[in-house]
């Protein structure tokens, strides 16, 4: 019995051998496998800890650039055309959007006080003119009689200042009916230039009280077969504004579409609430596409400045110092430097103090960088970096 059992137990020996030395191997594997992790982890850790930034070089600004400002479209002459005589409005011809000539009729008022006004004046005209010849008349006979001294030279003296005074008042009779008659001509409502009806304020029987504050005018004219351009210049770009300068614009309403237009003038000031320079153009506007009161983007050409160069406006910090970019430099460690921006053009700044063409720019610098901290480049982390 003995001599069977030996093999067995010698069998069972070597499978428990096997299964301790398969489990060290195992263990030994499993904590070979977890330390490599763990140097992965600290790696990962130590490199992520690090913050990662994309560099750029600020262009230099010799080609010259552009100007995109707000500006406003205005006519080139406007006017709302109000009455002169009181009354009621007795007929209209031109309605909104009509297209009127220089002198043309809109409308007629009504009015009967005004005609009888211009009736008493001209009859107290001719009153006057009489008195003024019969004292003249008599004026002449005294002065006969004062040659036969058939009467005194005081009576004559009076008879003769009767005469002027007379005259006077006949002039003063005749300028009053003159003044009532032109007021007359102003019963016809006429166009004072060309151009088109944009405002109707009045209808048919509408009672009308000229000469009142309250007075509201009739129509609104606008000549709009060229038009105004307003646009304000900023205080460092004033020197732009030169004769010939010409301005590309658009408006809302013509997408893709390009207008010019030609400087005629400015403010010759600065507007000290807004530091800018009024500058006026002058737009053709032949077929109506540019309306009176619109809004638009107008584009000017800057030229060439060495001094200046340019950024997104992405890599601008803006902390209590004012405005700052973060510099890389060669050992990667960050320095923020103060700037002075010279231009904004929306996505992109011209610098023009503080920054040079040969400076490394930290594009979208993250908000707790700070003075002397070491960053790496994000396409230059290594095998463990942590993606961007």
């Amino acid at each position: 019995m003995s001599s069977d059992h030996t093999p067995s137990r010698k069998r069972l020996a070597w499978i428990g051998l096997g299964g301790l030395t398969l489990a060290a191997l195992l263990v030994a594997n499993g904590l070979a496998a977890r330390t490599r992790h763990e140097r992965a982890v600290t790696a990962w850790t130590e490199t992520a800890a690090v913050p990662q930034v994309l560099v750029l070089q600020p262009q230099a600004n010799a080609q010259g650039d552009i100007l995109r400002l707000p500006a406003h479209l205005e006519a080139w002459s406007k006017a709302p055309i109000h009455a002169r005589v009181s009354g009621y409005l007795k007929d209209w011809s031109a309605d909104l959007g009509t297209r009127v000539a220089a002198g043309q009729v809109l409308a007629h008022i009504d009015s009967p006080d005004l005609d009888q006004q211009v009736a008493q004046a001209h009859a107290r005209m001719l009153q006057q003119q009489a008195n003024a010849r019969l004292a003249q008349t008599t004026a002449e006979r005294w002065q006969h009689l004062l040659a036969s001294h058939s009467v005194s030279r005081q009576e004559a003296d009076e008879k003769t200042s009767n005469a002027a005074a007379a005259k006077a008042s006949a002039e003063a009779a005749g300028a009053d009916y003159a003044r009532l008659s032109a007021l007359e001509d102003y019963k016809t409502i006429r166009a004072p230039f060309a151009g088109t009806i944009t405002a109707r304020h009045t209808d048919i029987g509408q009672l009308i009280k000229a000469d009142t504050d309250a007075d509201p005018e009739l129509f609104d004219l606008a000549d709009t077969h060229k038009l105004r351009l307003y646009v304000p210049i900023p205080q460092n770009y004033a020197s732009v504004v030169r004769p010939g300068l010409i301005a590309r614009l658009t408006v809302p309403e013509h997408p893709g579409q390009h207008f010019s237009a030609q400087l005629v003038g400015d403010s010759t000031a600065v507007d000290p609430r807004s530091g800018t320079l009024l500058a006026q153009f002058v737009a053709d506007n032949p077929d109506g596409a540019l309306l009176p009161g619109d809004y638009a983007e107008a584009t000017l050409a800057l030229p060439a400045d060495t001094r200046g160069v340019s950024i997104p406006a992405s890599a601008l910090i803006f902390r209590a110092q004012g405005p700052q970019v973060a510099l890389l430099d060669e050992h990667n460690h960050v320095h923020l430097r103060d700037i002075h921006i010279g231009l904004d053009l929306g996505a992109r700044l011209v610098i023009d103090q503080g920054l040079s063409a040969a400076d490394r720019v930290i594009d979208n610098p993250p908000d707790a960088l700070r003075e002397g901290d070491l960053v790496q480049l994000a396409d230059a982390g290594g095998e463990h970096a942590p993606k961007a």
